[in-house]
């Protein structure tokens, strides 16, 4: 496996179950029936980590759909080129930061984490189309 089939692969997973901790939180806060329940106006607010937790797995999974497609077009243009394959690196320690710094509400440092996974989907695709 390289290491753009592993990095890629780690940031679908982190992705996959990066809404296990505000679900969790859904239930604590509303109870178990409450937390599976359709979203009302009534609803109980969720703790403030885990409505931030939501908007950094959505930005998560925003950024993923732009990346995945880049990364694929790498590994079959370049298949022995490691510059994607650190690039994938750079993108999965982003978006896994961003998550966790944006769930503590540390300002400025979610900022650069999520610059960090965007511009390394731009890295990629400029790499894919032969640019860099």
């Amino acid at each position: 496996m390289t290491n753009l089939e592993f990095y890629t692969g780690l940031s679908a997973l982190w992705i996959a179950v990066a809404w296990v901790p505000y679900i969790l939180d859904r239930i604590m806060v509303r109870g178990l029936m409450g937390g599976m329940a359709n979203p009302s106006p009534d609803d109980t607010p969720q703790s403030a980590w885990a409505q931030r937790a939501m908007r950094a797995h959505t930005v998560a999974v925003e950024a993923f759909v732009a990346f995945a497609p880049l990364a694929y077009l790498a590994s079959v243009k370049l298949p022995n080129d490691p510059y994607p394959g650190t690039l994938a690196m750079f993108f999965f320690i982003g978006i896994f930061a961003h998550y966790i710094i944006y769930s503590l509400g540390i300002l400025v440092f979610r900022t650069l984490a999520f610059a960090l996974a965007a511009l390394s989907s731009l890295a990629m695709g400029l790499r894919v189309f032969g640019i860099i």
